[in-house]
């Protein structure tokens, strides 16, 4: 079984690493390159591990990052330079070339289900340990030298590990954050009110740009994922269920925001997502440490999450690997508030895309945003180094 390797039959390692999604795999394969040792905890089967669809724009810094760490060699096989988006209002279209503004970078088009499927293949190859079907039930004594992990394992049974520090890679709801006692963390949590229907259509691209389309029936996106996959977003009631609208329906509602006919397809995957910021303060409670999700959760208006998550990874490695190797804790006793600065600088852009894209009562600042950004090249010089910046 590809989770088991021989020397492997101990519960503990110095790390522990929550969730086997970028910041996780990230880290993992960051620690066993620095002689680190550490396992991982994934809920999920290998399969479904390698298959689950989320985001596919890495910012400039992110490549970079994987780069460094000879972590990209699928992404420059396969993954595709993307440096234009375009507005769909009721005052015309307009498109950016934001590769050529600001500090003239671009996105690279590369689904997340691949890059983890890199992540997890170096990882596997290189010797880590991981365990599939094991679901992180709670972290204890995180203010102690020795916190531990209960586990329920494949079969049921409960488990422990422990370890020396653990990484609550996990998620928003995952066992890291649910275990944080009460005062520990300070949450800045915001409710846009906004709610998403997110899909995922076996069509190819309908648009050689990422587009942003405003209307008085709401928002809709087109995002490419591949030449055949292409993710949408439709702005949608709050409380709307995933299936409750027909696929005619939504084609009808995306042609019509859009301003123009779409590559039809089946769609393969529909969520609601409702728009919210959801950050803590700090990103460590003793040895207990967060990162990706379980840190922050921003709105997927900026396409910030993934790239988030790879910087925090690559912080906290360094951080993790001075400490355990060398003694050094200066890293440690950073890692949250150089974290907090990248991500709070993407919430500010978030919020301010989710105004631009939305009529929002409270603050009708959308037409002015957009007529500003259309005409003014200082705003669009601004515009390029947030979207792609982390």
């Amino acid at each position: 079984m590809e989770s088991q390797r021989a020397d492997t039959v101990r519960d503990t390692a110095d790390v522990i690493i929550l969730g086997a999604g970028p910041a996780g795999l990230v880290l993992g394969n960051l620690l066993r390159a620095a002689g680190v040792d550490c396992v991982v905890l994934e809920r999920s089967t290998a399969a479904s591990v390698r298959t689950r669809a989320r985001a596919g724009f890495l910012a400039a810094n992110t490549v970079r990052i994987l780069d460094r760490h000879g972590l990209a060699d699928g992404l420059h096989r396969t993954g595709r330079p993307h440096s234009v988006c375009e507005f769909r209002t009721e005052d015309g279209a307009f498109r950016l070339d934001y590769g050529n503004l600001g500090r003239r970078e671009r996105h690279t088009v590369y689904p997340q289900q691949e890059l983890v499927t890199d992540l997890l293949a170096r990882y596997l190859d290189t010797g880590g340990r991981i365990r599939f079907e094991t679901e992180a039930v709670a972290v204890l004594d995180a203010d102690s030298t020795r916190p531990s992990v209960t586990v329920r394992g494949p079969d049921g049974r409960p488990g422990r590990w422990r370890g020396r520090y653990v990484a609550g890679c996990d998620g928003r709801h995952g066992a890291a954050r649910r275990s944080l006692p009460p005062g520990a963390v300070r949450r800045h949590h915001h409710d846009h009110g906004i709610s998403w229907l997110g899909l995922l259509a076996e069509a190819p691209p309908s648009l050689d740009a990422v587009g942003y389309a405003v209307h008085g029936r709401g928002f809709a996106g087109h995002m490419a994922r591949t030449a055949d996959i292409t993710r949408y977003y439709l702005q949608c009631p709050r409380g709307t269920a995933p299936d409750a609208w027909s696929d005619d329906r939504i084609w009808a509602e995306l042609e019509l925001r859009m301003r123009g006919p779409l590559h039809r397809g089946a769609f393969v995957q529909r969520t609601v997502v409702d728009l919210e910021s959801d950050v803590l303060e700090p990103l460590r409670y003793g040895r207990l440490l967060l990162a990706g999700d379980a840190a922050s959760l921003l709105s997927p208006s900026a396409a910030k999450g993934a790239n988030l998550a790879v910087l925090e990874a690559e912080i906290l490695a360094r951080a993790l690997a001075d400490d355990l190797l060398y003694g050094d804790s200066e890293g440690l006793d950073a890692y949250s508030e150089r974290c907090l600065a990248h991500i709070r600088r993407a919430q500010r852009f978030s919020q301010w895309m989710i105004r631009l894209l939305h009529d929002i009562p409270s603050a009708p600042t959308r037409r002015p945003c957009l007529e500003t950004l259309r005409t003014s090249r200082a705003e669009q010089d601004w515009f390029a180094e947030q979207y792609v910046g982390v």
